[in-house]
């Protein structure tokens, strides 16, 4: 089902973005897990509207209930319901939309695909779907820093024509946070903030990139053929709304280089197998290699403009409209916490599988 994604740990995302509520159920999770409320709130805090003036003014405190699958503190290994109540939809600000279908927006293709849809506030194809991802990959990140001490910490690295290059290695949680925009770069952060600024002087809207590291990541998760890492990772990356192109390693870069550029050379540091270069993303054959996993996503600009547009409505009459009500200007900083939630539910999964797998 397309509301489902994973294997051993499963999640069943659920919700419209003006409806009463929105959420996740998450299945197989092992039991014993240290969980409450407190664990996923700051990921759900990072990603919610109205945290600066950057973003949209929708006030949602976006404030978790676990439902079930926790007693005294710890998981039970039965499924794990969570819960966010939509406090301040305005769905007045859609009315119009009943009736046409906004460009590069899930309308035309939602209207024609089921022959009904949910036009308040785009319904299921809003980003506030991704409120469910999020609670669920804060899960995913609790389990991998317990089964192998992996952290994933994703940062803006591109907004609009403004970029610069970000040491993954070395990247920290407290520098990307510590810029409204997600950039660690101080003097980069300040340029991206002014794009999107003039964006939204422009009543236009701006795209980037967001880059993500796993690390560490002990060495063999993945699946050979189809269900490679990378494979998995672009699948669940690109499900995010407004996600147009991902990349591991080098990605599409490595097209410019060399064989004998590209390749990653081993070497052993007298505890393992390493590699001097990481241009294969920590992934070859679709397993995971021992060194860090980098990927990154880019994010097209947000589809709502305040400018006039041309449309059809849905008798397929020629029709202009300009958008009303609460958007992004640029959705690439509030995309870093789905983009690192994406990843975890990903690395999770497959570290399960290894366990499962990997008994002698």
């Amino acid at each position: 089902m397309s509301s489902q994604f994973g294997h051993l740990f499963r999640i069943t995302s659920w919700g419209e973005s003006h409806g009463g509520a929105i959420g996740v159920v998450v299945d197989g999770c092992p039991p014993g897990l240290a969980l409450s409320e407190a664990d996923l709130q700051p990921d759900l805090d990072r990603r919610r509207p109205g945290q600066n003036q950057l973003v949209t003014q929708r006030n949602e405190s976006d404030t978790v209930q676990i439902l079930s699958g926790v007693f005294e503190g710890l998981t039970t290994g039965t499924p794990i319901s969570l819960l966010v109540w939509n406090k301040d939809a305005k769905s007045s600000a859609y009315d119009e939309m009943s009736e046409l279908f906004r460009p590069s927006h899930a309308d035309y293709t939602y209207q024609a695909k089921y022959g009904h849809r949910n036009w308040q506030g785009g319904g299921r194809a809003s980003a506030r779907e991704t409120v469910g991802r999020v609670a669920a990959g804060a899960i995913a990140k609790k389990l991998l820093r317990l089964i192998a001490g992996t952290e994933v910490v994703g940062w803006v690295s591109r907004i609009g024509a403004v970029s610069g290059r970000i040491d993954p290695e070395s990247v920290s949680l407290e520098a990307i946070e510590a810029s409204i925009v997600r950039c660690p770069d101080p003097t980069l952060s300040e340029q991206m903030i002014a794009e999107i600024q003039k964006a939204r002087k422009d009543r236009d809207t701006v795209g980037g990139i967001v880059e993500c590291i796993a690390r560490p990541v002990p060495v063999g998760w993945g699946e050979p053929v189809f269900d490679k890492l990378e494979a998995d990772l672009g699948k669940a990356v690109l499900s995010i709304p407004a996600c147009k192109g991902f990349e591991v390693g080098s990605g599409f870069a490595g097209t410019q280089l060399r064989g004998s550029e590209h390749n990653d050379p081993f070497y052993h540091d007298g505890r393992g197998v390493r590699t001097r270069t990481n241009h294969s993303g920590g992934i070859q054959g679709g397993i995971t290699n021992g060194e860090p996993v980098i990927c990154r996503a880019a994010f097209k600009p947000v589809a709502t403009i305040f400018k006039e547009q041309e449309t059809v409505n849905r008798r397929g009459e020629s029709v202009r409209f300009t958008a009303k009500g609460r958007h992004d200007p640029c959705v690439v900083a509030r995309a870093v916490p789905i983009v690192e939630a994406m990843v975890a539910l990903v690395l999770v999964d497959h570290a399960l599988r290894q366990k499962a797998q990997r008994i002698l």
